[in-house]
């Protein structure tokens, strides 16, 4: 009597599940955007947002799109020019970066963080700053550094709140 010994199907490439896409947001995604960032805000982690702010920056967020519609993550990037008077070179700021709880521990976040990183690239932008009340451990991993916030464009180092003890980080582009 031959036995035959049984072998896990291979199964076509076709019947993968389709892959989450990263893009630009719509201003008709503003609620979607403060949707998803609603339980980062009541934990701490990100200021609170106007669904109107959402909408009138839109086009700073790049959004991580399941097949399905929905949006499983965000970040947004905020470019601000070069000003030689103050001896700073073109530089951006990268805020507002959440990823859905079902989606954590997934690779979604280190997928828009590189997503932000080339765009930060294309946009020809030396530096890359943030600020963060977690633990950084991903800016960290794609190479960001502690800095102060002195060195960061103007406008944003006035804007954080330090009673929020974010620590601010940069990365050359």
């Amino acid at each position: 009597m031959t036995t035959a010994t049984p072998h896990p199907a291979v199964l076509p490439h076709a019947l993968a599940a389709p892959a989450s896409t990263v893009r630009t947001a719509r201003p008709d995604e503003a609620a979607a955007l403060a949707a998803l960032s609603r339980p980062f805000v009541r934990s701490g982690a990100l200021r609170a947002r106007p669904v109107s702010l959402y909408a009138a920056h839109a086009a700073d967020f790049l959004v991580l799109q399941a097949p399905d519609g929905t949006l499983d993550g965000c970040v947004a990037l905020r470019a601000y020019p070069a000003n030689p008077g103050e001896g700073r070179r073109a530089a951006g700021v990268v805020y507002n970066f959440c990823v859905a709880a079902h989606r954590q521990g997934s690779g979604a976040g280190a997928g828009l963080l590189r997503a932000v990183l080339t765009a930060a690239g294309a946009r020809s932008l030396d530096t890359l700053f943030t600020a963060t009340t977690g633990g950084a451990g991903l800016f960290l991993r794609h190479g960001f550094t502690p800095t102060t916030a002195h060195r960061a464009p103007r406008p944003w180092a006035q804007s954080l709140d330090p009673r929020r003890g974010a620590r601010v980080l940069v990365r050359t582009v």
